[in-house]
């Protein structure tokens, strides 16, 4: 440990040359202090920085995107557990990260109608666009709390990787953060996926941590864990992951114990990890209704077998194992994919690292594969090797047997623990690992920049970029519903007075935006005259008459890469 320590200490603070003078007294021991007192705040000045033009990022696409897909959903069962105290909606996530949002809410103040039936999705429309409120500010004070979220989760990544090679490291990995589209997309959204990723980043920080100061850091790795958990239940396998790490933790801390009394002690250590976990899931639940009454507002399917046993033995409330029954339920359902410009139903086991290999940069993507290889291959770094490389695994391998491909939102850790783990190539004993990855994370930065404000759809070059991104895939990777307000402006601006018809992929009222428009497929293909709008979503997965629609049609404008106009 000690080893590890001052391994730590020469990366962070490089040794002074010897001087001739007396002491610090002399002109060089003066300057030596100067430039010592700079780095000390140079570091921080930079994370500030970076953090700021992220934040900057985040909020730019939060102000100018119209709800996505999920979002409704959430904000309105928000807005109940903040108004009625209820578990009503929405049972297949459980509650945090909707409290969460549900901050943002409190400040926003909507009318609320908690009388209206309908399902989820009917509510949260209702709420938008049919009780007075203003989606736009609405909307904003929602993804306020996510945002800020993914500020903090940036400190978490930068004290990682700074633990394992010095603040240059931390800085590379901020950067890489930072500068993340999927990371920034997500993060600017009110939404679960990257609270739920920022949380298992923590927690693996954490039990690491507890190598050092288990006392501490395990009840605190359990809280973060509680939070994932507690946030989306496909965080669920990471759950025995990070026992095991937490009992190989508390090994490494009690070196000179009995082996017994280690095998105890690693057992106890996992075990608290486990309750805390349980702990949290339980509090969010009576921090909704203290009661922890029920009542799910659409019915709850019944699932048998060894999926439902095994529900039914969780220590957890009943609206988290219903909710897991929902979501096992949404799982054998035939869902539509697309991937490379293929249609299919079901799914493919290779879908998510294919479309990782897309929405990932690829400097990210390079220094991540050798900062993996590095933190196995560096003595120094294998210690940690587990900590930062099993989580995302066993959670992507998890994530690669669902049955939905729709995003790279169901991988988001993924990018997150690259990462933490690129700057390992820098404890290569290699003279120019600094500058190549100097010149990756710059890599990383200007292929983020150039596709501000559109992170969504974001494609790295090797794959066309964001334009291209709609002929690749489709759903959350690049249309998700946020361009409805663009494609308004666009109209007025360019098509003014033009009959349109719209076929649109999302959660938005076009008419609340100025859109009046009709759908093409409900009338003979020769009526359909002028402008023709269509999802890029609803393009990939177009089929009949649709598909002839487009086919005969010349597209002639493009909004925010996930909308597409034709002229007929």
């Amino acid at each position: 440990m000690m080893a590890r320590a001052q391994d730590t200490a020469q990366v962070l603070v490089p040794e002074a040359p010897e001087d001739d003078g007396p002491g610090p007294s002399t002109a060089r021991g003066r300057r030596l202090a100067l430039l010592s007192r700079r780095r000390r705040w140079l570091v921080p000045v930079l994370v500030a920085l970076l953090l700021a033009q992220m934040a900057a990022a985040m909020v730019t696409t939060a102000v100018r995107q119209t709800p996505t897909i999920d979002e409704p959903v959430y904000v309105a069962t928000a807005t109940d557990y903040l108004r009625e105290h209820r578990l009503r909606y929405n049972p297949e996530h459980p509650p945090l990260g909707k409290l969460l949002i549900a901050a943002g809410v409190a400040v926003a103040d909507p009318h609320y109608d908690p009388s209206y039936s309908g399902t989820q999705g009917e509510v949260g429309r209702h709420l938008l666009y049919e009780s007075g409120n203003d989606p736009w500010r609405l909307m904003l004070w929602a993804r306020l709390p996510v945002i800020a979220l993914t500020l903090l989760f940036g400190l978490v990544v930068f004290a990682f990787a700074r633990e394992l090679v010095g603040a240059a490291g931390g800085l590379a990995a901020l950067t890489l953060y930072a500068f993340s589209p999927d990371v920034i997309a997500h993060g600017s959204l009110a939404t679960l996926d990257m609270p739920a990723a920022g949380f298992v980043l923590t927690s693996a920080w954490l039990v690491r941590r507890a190598r050092v100061r288990p006392r501490w850091c395990l009840p605190l790795a359990g809280a973060a864990l509680g939070a994932a958990v507690a946030t989306k239940m496909s965080a669920l396998p990471a759950v025995p992951v990070l026992m095991l790490l937490a009992a190989v933790s508390v090994w490494g801390a009690r070196r000179g114990a009995e082996r017994r009394r280690k095998v105890l002690l690693g057992l106890a250590g996992a075990a608290v990890v486990a309750l805390v976990a349980v702990a949290v899931v339980w509090a969010t639940y009576l921090a909704v209704d203290p009661g922890l009454r029920f009542t799910p507002a659409e019915p709850v399917p019944a699932v048998h077998g060894l999926r439902g046993s095994v529900t039914d033995l969780l220590p957890l409330p009943e609206a988290y194992r219903a909710g897991m029954r929902v979501q096992f339920g949404l799982e054998d359902y035939p869902w539509q994919g697309f991937l490379f410009g293929h249609l299919y139903t079901g799914s493919r086991w290779y879908y998510l690292p294919a479309a990782l290999l897309v929405k990932t940069p690829l400097g990210l993507l390079a220094l991540g594969a050798a900062g993996a290889v590095a933190a196995v291959a560096v003595r120094r770094l294998r210690p940690a090797a587990p900590y930062l490389l099993l989580p995302p695994a066993v959670l992507l391998a998890a994530a690669m047997t669902g049955s939905r491909d729709f995003g790279t939102r169901y991988a988001l850790f993924v990018p997150v623990f690259l990462a933490v783990a690129a700057p390992c190539v820098l404890a290569l004993r290699w003279r120019r690992s600094g500058v190549l990855t100097g010149l990756l994370v710059l890599w990383v930065a200007v292929s983020s920049l150039r596709t501000f404000p559109y992170y969504l759809p974001y494609a790295n070059e090797a794959f066309g970029g964001p334009a291209n991104t709609h002929r690749l895939l489709h759903d959350s990777n690049v249309d998700w519903g946020q361009d409805l307000g663009r494609l308004a402006d666009r109209l007025r601006q360019r098509y003014p007075g033009e009959r349109v018809w719209l076929v649109y992929k999302g959660s938005g009222v076009p008419s609340y935006y100025g859109i009046h428009a009709s759908d093409p497929r409900t009338v003979p293909p020769g009526r359909v005259h002028g402008l023709l709008v269509v999802s890029d979503s609803a393009a990939a997965k177009a089929r009949g008459r649709l598909a002839e629609l487009i086919e005969s049609s010349r597209p002639v404008d493009q909004v925010g890469h996930s909308i597409t106009l034709y002229r007929r």
